[in-house]
């Protein structure tokens, strides 16, 4: 096996205070000519909450959960935090490992599946820190995707059983399950990888990441209420031009039309395509789904994602364990878990207008923060 000695956490990142809010979203935004006057709207989402995003705080948590677990199992890695788009910047981190004398760093990443945006983005930071940092830089392995580990799965059943429990008692057995995650082009999804285990099941656009979610919304409903409930997967959070095709339903159009069809007693919202309740999760579900729910008279709930639990924070030890021991890979159902590194071409997707930026990468309107 190979000899780590650090482990990082890389993250999206997020701002901490006002005066952060815009040189963020100009960060996240920046080559993709997003008009000021969008920057601004979406500014006034984290200006709602102070100018401060959750993702920080869950990323300062979950390290100190990991501390916790690798002191318990004796695992001796001192661990690091790096960011997409705000501090502390990847480059950074990796300046500061390789002057603390890091030669071989094992990555987890707070994004769960394959696809250009939660996998080979990442893989790209990794590449691009390295290369700034220059010779002495450490070499750094990402782990693998874990949609089906036990780890993220049972806490996300335990926390839809909690969601249940919040609705009023005879709105519960008729409930529905609305499972949501980040959309992405249909070209995006489809750019993700073959299916090479388990069953494409209909409506799958092609790709592992549409295939991926819908085994995780699966094995999550089977764990709920003894797989009684029906459920959705459907989209969230949508950016980029009208004219270009992105995976669908959205989520409000999906509640409207439950409610229209009095085809559940209430809805209760679980973000599986997320790791912790940052700001698309509290924006996008805890406010605007939740009016459109309210708006229509179909009782509402949404369920935690599982980034705060012990469990989680298991995983990831059980993830290291995995690349730093020979630990068998755990992985629920159907598609069996993605052995080493990703492929070197995995998820790549760059389709762009001559002379421009991506045709339809994802914009500013939304942040997976």
């Amino acid at each position: 096996m190979p000899a780590y000695d650090a482990f990082l956490l890389l993250s999206f990142g997020g701002p901490e205070g006002p005066d952060d809010v815009l040189p963020f979203l100009e960060n996240v935004t920046r080559g993709r000519g997003i008009p000021r006057e969008r920057l601004a709207e979406v500014a006034a989402h984290y200006q709602a909450y102070g100018g401060v995003s959750p993702i920080n705080g869950q990323c300062r948590d979950m390290l100190a959960a990991v501390r916790e677990q690798f002191a318990a199992a004796g695992v001796d890695l001192p661990l690091y935090w790096g960011n997409r788009n705000w501090h502390p910047f990847i480059e950074d981190t990796v300046r500061k490992m390789s002057a603390d004398g890091v030669r071989h760093a094992l990555a987890f990443v707070t994004s769960a599946y394959s696809s250009y945006s939660a996998c080979r983005q990442y893989l790209d930071d990794i590449d691009s820190a390295v290369a700034a940092v220059g010779p002495g830089a450490p070499k750094i392995d990402k782990i693998r995707p874990y949609f089906n580990h036990p780890g993220f799965i049972e806490p996300f059943a335990a926390s839809v059983e909690a969601a249940l429990g919040t609705l009023p008692a005879g709105a519960q057995a008729g409930a529905r399950l609305v499972f949501t995650a980040h959309s992405v082009p249909v070209g995006m999804a489809a750019a993700s990888g073959s299916v090479t285990g388990g069953t494409a099941l209909p409506g799958t656009p092609g790709g592992r990441y549409a295939a991926e979610l819908r085994e995780a919304a699966r094995l999550i409903a089977e764990r709920t209420r003894d797989g009684a409930l029906p459920y959705d997967l459907v989209w969230q959070s949508r950016s980029g031009p009208p004219t270009v095709p992105w995976l669908e339903p959205d989520v409000n159009d999906h509640i409207a039309v439950l409610a229209k069809e009095r085809a559940a007693t209430a809805a209760v919202v679980v973000p599986v395509g997320f790791v912790s309740d940052h700001m698309e999760v509290v924006h996008d579900l805890d406010v605007e789904a939740a009016e459109t729910a309210a708006a229509l008279g179909l009782p509402f709930a949404r369920a935690a994602a599982p980034g705060a639990t012990p469990r989680f924070a298991a995983m990831i030890r059980e993830l290291v364990a995995e690349r730093t021991s020979g630990a068998p890979p755990l992985a629920l159902g159907d598609f069996p878990p993605r052995p080493g590194d990703c492929p070197a071409d995995c998820c790549r997707y760059t389709p762009r207008r001559p002379g421009g930026p991506p045709a339809d990468a994802p914009a500013a309107s939304r942040t997976t923060s």
